[in-house]
């Protein structure tokens, strides 16, 4: 079992930034892909970013390339998204998640169902 906690949502004004940071339970944390996936008011929930389980690998949807950034330090069994010049369109809860993935998926999935654990969310609102 693995527990995900989220932090560092909030207000942030037009052209701001946040760090939402995500901490893993257990001690194998750096056998798991990492993925940040968001839900909109009345939307669908819709990946963000995944990064491999060795931090060699990383994806993005195409609304948040430039802006956004994960990374994870797999000593402190964490998983982060740097996020700036926030737009309106980017608040949303924000949901961390994890997929066994040591030893197969090198890239790190896109797709919901391949997470196995999901943390409770984070709120991002954007606000002038």
């Amino acid at each position: 079992q693995v527990q995900l906690v989220e932090s560092g949502g909030g207000l942030v004004q037009a052209g701001g930034s946040l760090r939402l940071s995500c901490v893993a339970s257990g001690r194998t944390f750096s056998r798991y892909n990492m993925g940040w996936f968001r839900r909109a008011p009345g939307k669908e929930r819709e990946f963000v970013a995944a990064i491999s389980w060795s931090g060699g690998s990383t994806t993005y949807t195409n609304s948040v390339k430039v802006r956004f950034t994960i990374s994870r330090d797999n000593a402190k069994n964490t998983v982060y998204l740097q996020m700036n010049s926030l737009k309106p369109e980017d608040t949303a809860v924000y949901y961390c998640a994890a997929d066994y993935a040591f030893g197969s998926r090198v890239v790190p999935s896109r797709t919901p169902d391949e997470y196995d654990y999901w943390g409770q969310g984070t709120q991002v609102t954007w606000t002038q």
